[in-house]
């Protein structure tokens, strides 16, 4: 089994998958001093509970935006699961896709990780969407060239700086207006909710057309992360949510350099 490992600015991901299928999936609050005896006493609880055993991995990739995780993660893999993990990082591996800037390093590792699962699913030009601790917009050509994108504060950012900022506003949760309420507020809470919510389906639609302008042909729109099936039932900016497209990346990254490392 494939222990894919995907470190988020928010949360870490643990994965375990068998060929294409995920079969096991665990999540646990980023902490870059978290050390390897500590994630392996968390993970051995949480696969004996699935009645899987440590022995059963043979194979690990990380993936990371958060640098000092990596060190106690690749002591993980190699102390209690007995493997060398692969790292997603440019020019280290196979990444399957052509990246068409000037800095390739200087591209988050999740973000080409989603380009290369969303290149494999779909045809013809795309745009990813995460909403993660930032909402990021990356654009893929046809041939499977990364071309660059965008990066927005996450809603929830923007909802806890507004809360922070703000002495008389309160801590809302990220949801539209109640139905039947248009987009003038009529109260404060209604008001935030109508500013933030609708404020930032305009931010997705805005990017959306700006780089579908750019491209020459209309781009398939897929989105991830925790509020892209939210989104996507208030606009038709979002054609598919898949909610694992980081992990199928991680799947298929491990696929194109297992035997060509």
């Amino acid at each position: 089994m494939l222990l894919a490992i995907d470190v988020g600015n928010t949360n870490i991901v643990f994965a375990l998958c068998r060929g294409e299928a995920i079969e096991h999936r665990w999540r646990i609050s980023t902490d870059g001093q978290r050390t390897a005896d500590e994630y392996a006493v968390w993970l051995h609880q949480l696969m004996a509970l699935e009645g899987v055993t440590m022995a059963s991995v043979d194979a690990a990739i990380i993936s990371t935006v958060v640098p000092q995780t990596l060190f106690n993660l690749q002591r993980l893999c190699r102390k209690y699961f007995e493997v060398e993990p692969l790292v997603v990082a440019v020019g280290g591996i196979n990444m399957g896709l052509a990246i068409a800037l000037p800095n390739p390093a200087e591209v988050g590792a999740d973000r080409l990780v989603n380009a290369v699962a969303a290149h494999a699913l779909w045809p013809g030009d795309l745009i990813i969407i995460d909403f993660g601790t930032a909402t990021t917009f990356d654009v893929v050509s046809a041939d499977g060239a990364y071309q660059g994108g965008a990066i927005a504060p996450g809603i929830n950012l923007s909802m806890d700086a507004l809360y922070q900022a703000a002495a008389k506003l309160p801590r809302i949760a990220v949801e539209p207006p109640p139905e039947g309420l248009g987009a003038i507020g009529k109260g404060t809470v209604h008001a935030m909710q109508s500013g933030l919510f609708w404020g930032y389906v305009g931010l997705i639609e805005g990017l959306v057309a700006r780089l579908s302008a750019e491209l020459p042909a209309p781009p398939t729109v897929v989105a991830t992360g925790g509020l892209a099936t939210l989104f996507q039932r208030h606009t038709p900016a979002i054609a598919h949510v898949d909610g694992d497209l980081t992990i199928r990346g991680l799947i298929r990254l491990h696929q194109l350099n297992a035997k060509n490392p």
